[in-house]
């Protein structure tokens, strides 16, 4: 019993410690949003903003392009997790539920799209959209993240649809259920689980991503918040970087992330499924 409390402990220590690393450049991140540059600079680091103001959050806000980044930002993230489970759902459902020629060779593929190295796409994905005009738009830019975050979403829900029984099915067209009655009240909201943790991935792929926006969208009243933020950190010959509004700007960036998995939290177990056939 000793020995099982003592190494409890350890491994509470063990799991703090490391808890507290990771936690730290967030922490550090807050902390330098409310403090001024001046101070930033100093030799002597701040571990608390005592004295600090809101100037560098209202400095961020009052800026009219943070605005206009955000506002894309969002649409482009919105509608790529949107039509990134609409497409996944349909794509998991019918390698799960059917049986058909090239059904192996589909799922294959998904993998092996995932081992594609995105800067081998930039390229061609350049040429297509400027060819079609589609430069600087928000849609064209979501249409890329849909193809990149498709196949593993199809894969990750894959999963999910196949852990719910198609016996559950069966049994509601037996009671006098259509096949797609029986699909939307039994099967879908046993699936919502799977579609809140593929949604989760696919916010996060499109809210953070760089590279691709950085090569279609080239203006400046197109760019997205990580292409905005870069404007913060780059310093220019006649402008010292301000890292107190830069920390600021990267802590807005992240609340909409954190307000969204607030929402989500609580689906994002898969205990539903695991509980819906037993009793």
């Amino acid at each position: 019993m000793r020995r099982s409390r003592t190494s409890r402990v350890l491994l509470t220590v063990l799991a703090l410690a490391v808890s507290a690393v990771w936690a730290f450049p967030v922490y550090w991140m807050l902390n330098s949003a409310f403090l001024p540059n001046v101070v930033l600079q100093s030799t002597t680091p701040t571990f608390l903003p005592l004295g600090g103001s809101l100037d560098n959050f209202g400095a961020v806000v009052g800026d009219p392009a943070f605005v206009r980044a955000l506002s894309v930002s969002l649409v482009v993230t919105l509608t790529t997790v949107f039509a990134a489970l609409a497409v996944a759902f349909l794509g998991a459902l019918a390698v799960s539920r059917f049986r058909f020629r090239g059904r192996v060779s589909f799922v294959l593929a998904l993998l092996l799209i995932q081992m594609l190295p995105a800067e081998g796409l930039f390229i061609a994905q350049y040429k297509m959209m400027s060819s079609l005009g589609l430069l600087n738009r928000s849609l064209a830019l979501a249409v890329l993240y849909t193809a990149a975050v498709v196949p593993f979403t199809i894969w990750m829900l894959r999963g999910f649809v196949a852990g719910v029984p198609a016996d559950l099915e069966e049994a509601a067209m037996v009671d006098g259920l259509s096949r797609t009655q029986a699909f939307l009240r039994i099967t879908f909201p046993l699936l919502a689980p799977g579609l809140v943790a593929s949604g989760v991935y696919a916010f996060l792929q499109a809210w953070n991503e760089f590279t691709v926006a950085l090569v279609v969208m080239t203006e400046q009243q197109s760019r997205t918040l990580p292409l905005w933020l870069r404007g913060f950190v780059q310093a220019s010959a006649s402008r010292e970087t301000d890292w107190g509004q830069v920390m600021a700007a990267s802590t807005l960036v992240a609340v909409p992330v954190i307000v969204f998995f607030l929402v989500v939290q609580g689906r994002m177990s898969s205990g539903l499924v695991g509980g819906a056939v037993k009793g």
